[in-house]
């Protein structure tokens, strides 16, 4: 089956990380968030990926390759300009082709949510679009769908506050949508999913369905969810597969290539080909990829980016 991962975002809410890579190519536990979404499709049989890139696209392609590390066939689709999610579906129509459904998931993602329960309740329901929803005790920083003992939704609020909320069951952007809903897409324009196609299904009388799930879903587009995120992990919280030829040491990652002759504690990740010199000590910290720690550093609660050297004492 055939999926698509939203990538072209700025991330601009996890800026400064972003200002070298794109949201979706940052790392969690030494693989890059979007690595994580293909594992999580592959888990549920999607073998073959498209993902539209525009800000820092070349790193993303980079980081992410062609899909091989993940057991899974990616295709890029490259944007002049960002379309929003639904202009961007929309000039990757062509990759759907001959599908029952077409699966839409963003980049920034973190999840291990049942994408395949969503597809079956999608199919047994005949609706023409699908949404996986969770439940979210703050509705102010999401989109909630209004929906029936049966998972017909009636409509969707933007970002209410919890007395005006109908409901607490946001969008968690996972979508399985029918093919026909591409010609509710107009081509080369900016549109969104959220504010423009599923407010005109509702309105064509189209059937939406929200399948509920108390999966794990944190949308990692904040320093303090990405922190927060890595530690879940460690904890089991979530699921999510480390990358090939990383160690765990109790709560402590270390990637394939890395160097660790200092000490090391407390929730760290340390990255592929990442160095901590002897006499460095490091917990609760993130380390990028071939980051170096000096001889007699100390490092607590920090995120060191790709190559960088940090000397401290």
């Amino acid at each position: 089956m055939k999926a698509m991962i939203l990538g072209a975002g700025v991330g601009s809410r996890l800026d400064p990380l972003t200002r070298s890579l794109p949201k979706p190519a940052v790392p969690l536990v030494g693989k890059p968030v979007i690595g994580h979404l293909c594992d999580l499709l592959r888990r549920n049989g999607f073998n073959e990926i498209v993902i539209n890139v525009q800000y820092l696209a070349d790193k993303l392609v980079e980081t992410v390759g062609n899909g091989d590390k993940y057991g899974v066939k990616i295709t890029y689709a490259h944007e002049d300009k960002l379309w929003g999610d639904a202009g961007g579906l929309k000039r990757v129509a062509d990759f759907f082709a001959g599908e029952e459904q077409v699966l839409v998931i963003g980049g920034d993602d973190l999840t291990d949510m049942d994408i395949a329960k969503v597809v079956a309740v999608h199919h047994e329901k005949g609706s023409t679009a699908t949404i996986g929803v969770t439940p979210v005790e703050e509705t102010r920083e999401f989109g909630v769908a209004v929906m029936d003992e049966n998972g017909i939704i009636s409509s969707f609020q933007e970002k209410p506050a919890p007395e005006e909320a109908k409901s607490n069951l946001a969008n968690t952007g996972i979508y399985v949508f029918h093919p026909k809903v591409l010609e509710f897409i107009p081509p080369a324009t900016f549109y969104g999913l959220g504010k423009d196609v599923l407010p005109g299904l509702l309105a064509a009388g189209e059937r939406l369905v929200g399948v509920p799930s108390g999966a794990y879903w944190k949308d990692v587009g904040s320093l303090p969810v990405y922190r927060q995120s890595q530690r879940d992990i460690l904890d089991g919280v979530v699921y999510a597969e480390l990358p090939a030829g990383a160690e765990r040491q109790g709560n402590v990652v270390v990637c394939q290539g890395a160097t660790v002759s200092g000490e090391v504690d407390g929730y760290t990740i340390v990255g592929e080909g990442a160095i901590i010199e002897p006499g460095a000590k490091v917990v609760y910290s993130i380390l990028w990829d071939g980051a170096i720690v000096r001889a007699g550093s100390y490092l607590e609660n920090c995120i060191v980016g790709s190559g960088v050297s940090v000397a401290c004492s």
